[in-house]
């Protein structure tokens, strides 16, 4: 179950990193820096997540 969360997390961080990118929420004017610099966080944290998901180097709830 742990492993399925967290490639959904994955996908959900990754493609709202894309919708940012391509604005799909419509920022405009002071909004516009917002949606660069959340849409590149949000890309480059699927990513760093999904390193550590595939890695097993994520640790688990109970390892914390």
């Amino acid at each position: 179950m742990r492993n399925i969360f967290g490639v959904v997390m994955i996908l959900i961080y990754l493609g709202m990193g894309v919708l940012f990118l391509i604005n799909f929420f419509q920022f405009t004017g002071a909004w516009e820096i917002l949606r660069w610099v959340g849409g590149v966080l949000f890309i480059i944290y699927g990513i760093w997540r999904g390193y550590r998901q595939f890695k097993g180097i994520d640790p688990g709830f109970n390892d914390r």
